[in-house]
Order: C-alpha cells, then structure tokens, then sequence
C-alpha cells in the first residue's frame, strides 16, 4: 500500500513498510503539471503488468515495482485491486501509476482538485 501526500506543486507517493523493498523505491516525487488524470480503476490493477525491470510480481498477491509495456513505464503498488487508482501522466518517466491506497475514492478526487488548482 501507499501513501499520497499532495503539496502546491507536487504528488509524492511513499510506498509503506515491505513495499518499499518489494518496489524498490522509498519514494515518488511528481509534478502536478505531470499528472493528467486520477481514477479508482480495479480492473486496470487486475490486469496485464508487462514486462517487469525491477520490481516484484506473485499473481493474485502482490504486484510492485517498474513494469514495461507497448504504452511505457508503468509504476505498480497493489496487492488489493479493488483499492487500486491509476494515475495518467505526461512528460514524465512513468506514463502511469497503478496504486494500491486506503481511500481509492477520496484520493482520486484529492488528486484531481489538486491537479486543477495547480493549473
């Protein structure tokens, strides 16, 4: 699971405890003028990961780490699909992030506003 913390400017996302390790990052920082859109999305955490360079993936238990595909880089932190958001982004050296959080609803729409007010 992850935590996201929003500033004026920026989305940073801390991976929690074992995922850290499992992910290989303690942390993300992302522009703001980088994100294009945040949606609770299950069935995109349920589906194809791509290729994974580095990270870890048990299907059915936990997906986490840098995943390639056709599209891009993608960042993976889920092990419950169903509290899964996916973060589009531009101009960045993720296309997206497929995160696992504690409120999917309430940050999706956190992350929005604070894409909106920052223009």
């Amino acid at each position: 699971m992850t935590t996201i913390d929003l500033t004026g400017t920026t989305l940073i996302v801390r991976p929690q405890g074992w995922h850290q390790l499992w992910a290989l990052k303690r942390r993300l920082e992302i522009p703001l003028a980088h994100v294009r859109g945040a949606r609770v999305d299950p069935e995109t955490a349920r589906g194809r990961k791509g290729v994974r360079m580095p990270g870890t993936h048990l299907p059915g238990v936990l997906t986490a780490g840098t995943f390639y595909r056709r599209e891009g880089r993608a960042f993976w932190d889920v092990r419950d699909p169903e509290k899964a958001i996916v973060i589009d982004l531009t101009n960045d050296w993720y296309t997206k992030l497929v995160l696992e959080v504690a409120e999917p609803r309430a940050t999706a729409a956190a992350i929005e506003r604070a894409r909106r007010r920052a223009g």
